[in-house]
């Protein structure tokens, strides 16, 4: 496939669009069974889902493109964030509080939200890549299942433990780490015949359907646009 198609951009456009909405509807809290989540459950297993219709169709290497543009969009963000709350405000102005409650975020909820991100999507997309190679392009419930298991968990862990320990009981840190996974990896059981159905359309119209046979997983490593 020759360098990048519109529907490949659109679909990335998409995830990194889903990233951004998810960091700013996480402030909200709501509670599940006496479990706290985030209010990015709505959205935030959608870019799991769109990860694995990357790595289906496109393969890891252009997975691995979009994961990092969304890094680096959701960065930008925060700098951003970041930078316009330190501005003196205007005098008649009264809304910095509620400014940095939702738009200002601790560094350790930062580094805990960047680092679930990083682990857990490429965790995500490289078990599918693997898998397909496995399944001979069999089941692709098993992969998009499958996949989404290893990546929501080791999201959800990192993330609770990085940002909450020390400070939630151990119980309760465990108790949110499975509601959390278990939503998220619902939500994607749910969303398996609309990923059918994408993933079909996309790999009959763009006329490809990769195998990541001989690829690097270096999820550091350089990928050209023409790959």
């Amino acid at each position: 496939m020759p360098g990048l198609t519109t529907r490949f951009l659109v679909i990335a456009v998409l995830f990194v669009t889903c990233l951004l909405v998810s960091n700013i509807t996480a402030v909200k809290l709501i509670e599940v069974q006496g479990y706290a989540l985030t209010g990015a459950i709505v959205i935030f297993p959608i870019s799991y889902i769109i990860g694995d219709v990357l790595t289906e169709v496109y393969g890891f290497a252009k997975a691995r493109l979009v994961l990092w543009l969304g890094f680096a969009a959701n960065l930008f963000a925060v700098l951003t964030f970041a930078l316009v709350g330190v501005l003196p405000a205007a005098g008649f102005w009264d809304g910095q509080e509620a400014y940095d409650a939702i738009l200002g975020a601790t560094p350790r909820i930062l580094a805990a939200s960047f680092l679930a991100f990083l682990v857990g999507e490429f965790a995500n997309s490289y078990v599918l890549a693997r898998l397909k190679v496995i399944t001979e392009g069999r089941m692709l419930w098993l992969r998009t299942i499958g996949s989404t298991i290893v990546g929501q968990s080791l999201d959800s862990i990192v993330f609770v433990f990085v940002a909450f320990w020390g400070i939630l009981p151990t119980e309760i840190l465990l108790g949110t780490i499975m509601v959390q996974a278990v939503a998220k990896i619902g939500y994607e059981i749910l969303a398996t015949p609309l990923t059918y159905a994408v993933v079909g359309w996309l790999k009959r119209s763009e006329g490809i359907d990769h195998y990541d046979r001989n690829t690097r997983f270096n999820p550091f490593a350089v990928t050209r646009l023409q790959d």
